[in-house]
């Protein structure tokens, strides 16, 4: 059963309740991310997220990370371009200690000296990404690709950026950023709806109202191939990167078959070509959608040596998907993963969680398993057709990480 209800400073309460269920997930959708950043605090959202767990003049860190482990809490917390989340999923018996305590990581203190600390923990953390090497590829793919649209914006900001933030500027973020109306409280599972909006008032209604505006305009990146030298690596790295439907559109279902159907990492049509001959240990595609904007992006790892073939055999494979499309027996082989994907994440509250918080953030609507089933079974290959019409898959920007120091 789905609720939905707005406290009197903007703040949206939604739950989908499940009696059946055993446990509660709860969460705080805050709309904020990488791409709301100026160059000047590069990196804040992030550095934020972490900062939220130290806890404000009533808790200490000590406190945040000791009562939600007696109460048992899966907990955690994400940043990502869009979208700052902090969860919890608990035993039914312990929400109200578990939502007050996700409601003080929205309103932390920000102590300089716990700034000034965790400053350092991020700049470890940028370290230990850089030597990653599909992460970092990931980074500079989207910061090339997306370059000078807010979707460039690296998530863990820089070296440089990172060192020279203040305390000050975080304050000011975090006050231009948290308005109650930028945020969605999401629960799922065996959650009392009452009782939910009882806690979401107490512990939230006295949040400044209002909400920060974003820019959604479509990136239009132009054709571009940038090869970015690491001669230590002994594999290269390579991510091709193209436009695709955004989070708003009604062809992400069709998207989201369609990179399941082309790159699925253990049954796509790129895994049988490359991976399965032994002729690379990675050869995938993923689609990823925004506001306003969405991204085809295929990922190859393979010996140095193999690149330039491997690269041909990619393209040629996305212009005769682009071209003719699946079979019949292709596409009700990815329904049937997609629509076991849906109900298996359906059947905890934490997985169910994830959907109905980034949904609404998105699109400001409801949809249920049966919605989301019922639009998949929909889809025809004539759909997925126009969606690679309108958004071919191909190598619109191209970065290489690795030995090889050209294309």
């Amino acid at each position: 059963m789905f609720q939905h209800a707005q406290l009197a400073n903007g703040l949206t309460v939604i739950a989908e309740s499940s009696p059946p269920a055993q446990s509660v997930a709860v969460g705080f959708f805050v709309k904020t991310g990488s791409r709301d950043e100026t160059p000047e605090v590069a990196g804040v959202s992030h550095f934020l997220e972490h900062m939220a767990f130290k806890g404000d003049d009533r808790y200490t860190a000590d406190d945040v990370n000791r009562i939600f482990d007696e109460v048992g809490a899966n907990y955690n917390a994400s940043t990502g371009e869009e979208v700052t989340c902090f969860y919890a999923a608990i035993l039914p018996e312990y929400l109200p200690q578990t939502f007050q305590l996700l409601a003080t990581l929205i309103r932390p203190s920000l102590r300089t000296e716990d700034f000034d600390i965790e400053k350092q923990v991020i700049l470890e953390e940028i370290g230990m990404y850089q030597d990653l090497p599909a992460f970092h590829l990931y980074e500079q793919a989207m910061s090339i690709h997306f370059a000078g649209h807010p979707l460039g914006n690296s998530i863990l900001g820089s070296v440089d950026s990172i060192t020279r933030l203040t305390a000050d500027q975080m304050r000011a973020y975090h006050a231009q950023q948290y308005f109650a109306g930028n945020i969605v409280l999401a629960a799922t599972g065996r959650i009392d709806w009452q009782t939910l909006l009882e806690l979401a008032e107490r512990h939230c209604g006295d949040w400044p109202a209002g909400a920060a505006p974003r820019e959604t305009t479509e990136a239009r990146p132009g054709e571009q191939s940038i090869w970015l030298p690491r001669p230590e690596l002994r594999q290269q790295h390579v991510m091709q990167m193209s436009l695709a439907p955004p989070a708003e559109s009604d062809e992400r279902f069709a998207a989201d078959l369609i990179s399941i159907l082309l790159g699925d990492d253990s049954s796509g049509r790129l895994y049988w070509e490359l991976v399965d001959p032994g002729d690379a240990e990675s050869a995938d595609l993923s689609y990823n959608d925004y506001h306003g904007s969405g991204a085809w992006s295929t990922y190859l790892c393979c010996s140095p040596e193999l690149t330039e073939r491997n690269l041909q055999r990619i393209n040629a494979l996305c212009d005769e998907f682009n071209h003719a499309g699946p079979t019949v027996e292709e596409l009700e082989r990815a329904r049937n993963k997609v629509s076991s994907r849906v109900v298996l994440g359906s059947e905890r509250p934490m997985g169910r969680l994830t959907a109905l918080g980034g949904n609404w953030i998105y699109r400001g609507d409801y949809r249920s398993v049966a919605d989301d089933l019922n639009t998949l079974q929909q889809l025809s290959l004539a759909d997925l057709q126009q969606t690679l019409e309108r958004y071919p898959i191909g190598p619109l920007t191209t970065v290489g990480l690795g030995p090889i120091t050209t294309g």
